[in-house]
């Protein structure tokens, strides 16, 4: 499911940068509720697919018709997957681990486009890192 989650275009970014929208720190703070609202809910549905998905495979073998209830929790799991990664896509905001709900959002620094980077579980948006520093790279925003 992370691989819908990176296939935000990059077409048309301005001045060759690799996002059409930065974030300032205020902006994204402003966007925590929702962010956490959304990565709680894609991994409930994770968790509800998998579960599906084990269920399916013990009932599937040659010759049998699996249908029914199951089948449609589990498409209707991705579904709804789909389109919580794409409320993440159409903000540019990027999901790097979906299990510890570590999410970039971009930004721009002294010109430069970096993340600002926040995990599931802090307070707030205290750090951010160059686009291919990563975590190990984090730096505090002040």
């Amino acid at each position: 499911m992370l691989a819908l989650a990176e296939r935000a275009g990059r077409l048309g970014a301005p001045m060759g940068y690799r996002f059409n929208k930065h974030y300032t720190v205020e902006e994204a703070r402003a966007l925590l509720p929702q962010v956490r609202t959304w990565l709680e809910r894609l991994q409930q549905l994770r968790e509800e697919v998998e579960r599906a998905e084990r269920k399916l495979a013990s009932l599937t073998g040659a010759g049998q018709d699996v249908g029914g209830e199951l089948v449609h929790r589990w498409v209707r799991g991705l579904v709804a997957a789909h389109e919580t990664f794409r409320e993440f896509r159409q903000r540019e905001i990027q999901i790097k681990d979906l299990d510890r709900g570590l999410v970039d959002f971009p930004s721009l620094r002294d010109g430069r486009e970096v993340f600002l980077c926040w995990e599931q579980g802090e307070p707030d948006i205290e750090f951010w890192h160059d686009l291919d520093a990563g975590y190990a790279g984090r730096e505090p925003l002040e």
